[in-house]
Order: structure tokens, then C-alpha cells, then sequence
């Protein structure tokens, strides 16, 4: 049965939840492997989360 978990906050519109990304840069380390970048979201700041809003509403006429 799966298992919801409930985060502080709405998942992030601008990495859908994918807050930090390896970018290559094309260039290879002594053993061959790529060099990368680990780059963090602006938004969230590296968390995949953005705080919930808190609505006002006006009830009645």
C-alpha cells in the first residue's frame, strides 16, 4: 500500500521537485570520468519545496 508523505510545503514549479542537477561540462578527470557541476535550484534553494501561501478569503457579501 503506498505511503504519502506530507512536505512542508508545495513542490517547487521551477525544478518539479529536482532541486540540485549534475551538468556535465565536457571536459574528463585523470580516470576518465566527466567533470560536472552540481547546480541548485534558485528558487527553493536547493530544499525541492516552496513554502505554502496562506490565503485570505472574504467570507459573505
Amino acid at each position: 500500500m503506498p505511503h504519502h508523505t506530507h512536505a512542508p510545503g508545495h513542490i517547487c514549479s521551477h525544478c518539479d521537485g529536482f532541486p540540485v542537477v549534475a551538468i556535465a561540462t565536457g571536459t574528463r578527470n585523470g580516470d576518465g570520468t566527466r567533470r560536472t557541476l552540481n547546480v541548485t535550484c534558485p528558487a527553493c534553494k536547493g530544499t525541492g519545496v516552496v513554502p505554502t501561501r496562506r490565503v485570505l478569503t472574504t467570507a459573505g457579501r
